[in-house]
C-alpha cells in the first residue's frame, strides 16, 4: 500500500472506531429494550398449577380467626396480599369492596409486611372486604408465593392449587375480562 492510500484508509479506520461505540450501545439497547417487553420472570403471572404452600398466619385483630391453608379448602377463592404502605392497594381497595358487596368469590386478605396497628388503621380508613385477614409481618408466606409486590391477588382452586397470579391492582376491566370467567370456569371444574 503506497502513502496515498495508506492516507485514504485511516479516517475509514477512525469512522469504524468512533461508530463501534454507537453500534454497541444500539445492540445493547435492543436486547435490553426486548428483555423489558417481555418482562422479569418474576413478573410473569402463574401459567401452570401449583400447590398453595403450608401456612397459618396470625389473626389481624385478637380474637378473631388467623388465616391458613386449611381455610381455603374445598372452594375457590382469591387471596389479596395487601399493605397499609402501598398506593395502588389503596387504589385497588374500592373495587375489592364492591367484589365483596356481591360476594362472588370469598376474598382473604394477607398483611403483607406491615404493622398490625397500622393495617388496621388503614382498614378502619379504606374498608374491609376482607372474609379474614392473616399477618404475614415477616414476609415468610409472601416469600413462600414469590410475592413481588403489593398488591398480588392469587387465584387458588377448590384443591388448594394457585391456579392464576395478579401482579397489581385489579381493575374492572381485569375482572370482567380475566378473572371473573377463570373464577367461573374453576367452579364448574369437577374436584
Amino acid at each position: 500500500m503506497n502513502r496515498r492510500e495508506a492516507t485514504a484508509a485511516a479516517p475509514r479506520q477512525r469512522r469504524w472506531i468512533l461508530l463501534a461505540p454507537l453500534a454497541a450501545f444500539l445492540t445493547l439497547a435492543s436486547v435490553l429494550g426486548i428483555a423489558l417487553e417481555r418482562g422479569h420472570p418474576s413478573l410473569a403471572r402463574v401459567d401452570a398449577v401449583r400447590p398453595l404452600p403450608d401456612f397459618s398466619l396470625r389473626p389481624l385483630d385478637p380474637g378473631s380467626p388467623g388465616l391458613a391453608k386449611a381455610d381455603l379448602a374445598g372452594h375457590v377463592a382469591m387471596i389479596n396480599v395487601f399493605a397499609s404502605w402501598c398506593p395502588s392497594c389503596a387504589e385497588e381497595q374500592p373495587f375489592l369492596l364492591q367484589l365483596a358487596e356481591r360476594q362472588e368469590v370469598p376474598l382473604y386478605g394477607v398483611a403483607w409486611l406491615d404493622a398490625p396497628e397500622k393495617t388496621r388503621a388503614w382498614l378502619q380508613q379504606n374498608g374491609d372486604p376482607y372474609v379474614r385477614i392473616g399477618e404475614d409481618t415477616t414476609g415468610r408466606l409472601g416469600i413462600d408465593l414469590g410475592v413481588t409486590g403489593a398488591p398480588e391477588t392469587f387465584i387458588v382452586d377448590r384443591k388448594g392449587r394457585i391456579r392464576y397470579r395478579q401482579i397489581g391492582p385489579i381493575s374492572p376491566d381485569t375482572w370482567t375480562n380475566l378473572l371473573e370467567p377463570l373464577i367461573a370456569r374453576l367452579r364448574s371444574e369437577r374436584s
